[in-house]
């Protein structure tokens, strides 16, 4: 049975729930609730496991903190036996406008801490990722602040459909994998 590990980035603890940066733990929550999946705490993350078509997805939102994503990452690729073409990262991305999701095979880190540990730790950049443009409404020097803050109003009526989109792709990959998904998402 072919198994995958779809992975939430974002930071554990209230001061963290639904910003900006834990996008990914919003993706993954969304989906495992559309298929009534509960995590839960284990080393290095919470985990979720669902089963579709004969694929076993597991969901994972590292406890690590984002820095340091790659340990969990690296963790569950060799306790699971998942091969890395199986792995999808999923992250919120500043050079994207709000709204704007991209699917990728592989790529540089592109300043989020959380994909340099995983590059880091993993040794190689080539996995996919799916990145969630929360776009750059920022003055200099107040990046973490704004990546760190709640959606504003006009986001979080938009972010129920970015949230449903963002599933159907996930799903996607896992049964035609990641051209297929490029191909019809990524526009």
């Amino acid at each position: 049975m072919n198994k995958y590990l779809i992975v939430g980035l974002g930071n554990e603890g209230l001061n963290y729930v639904n910003t900006r940066h834990n996008i990914g733990f919003n993706i993954v929550d969304h989906l495992a609730i559309g298929h009534s999946c509960i995590f839960s705490d284990k080393k290095y993350g919470s985990l979720a496991q669902l089963k579709i078509k004969g694929k076993i997805i597991y969901l994972l939102k590292p406890t690590t903190f984002m820095n340091l994503s790659g340990k969990a990452v690296n963790y569950y690729l060799n306790y699971l036996k998942i091969p890395i073409e199986n792995l999808l990262v999923i992250s919120d991305d500043l050079n994207l406008d709000f709204g704007n999701i991209r699917l990728r095979p592989k790529g540089s880190h592109g300043g989020h801490n959380g994909h340099r540990n995983i590059i880091e730790t993993l040794n190689t950049s080539i996995y996919c990722r799916l990145r969630f443009g929360i776009g750059k409404n920022f003055n200099k020097g107040e990046q973490v602040n704004y990546v760190l803050s709640k959606w504003s109003f006009d986001e979080k009526k938009n972010l129920e459909s970015k949230l449903d989109l963002c599933s159907k792709m996930i799903l996607n990959f896992v049964l035609s994998g990641i051209d297929n998904t490029m191909n019809i998402f990524n526009n």
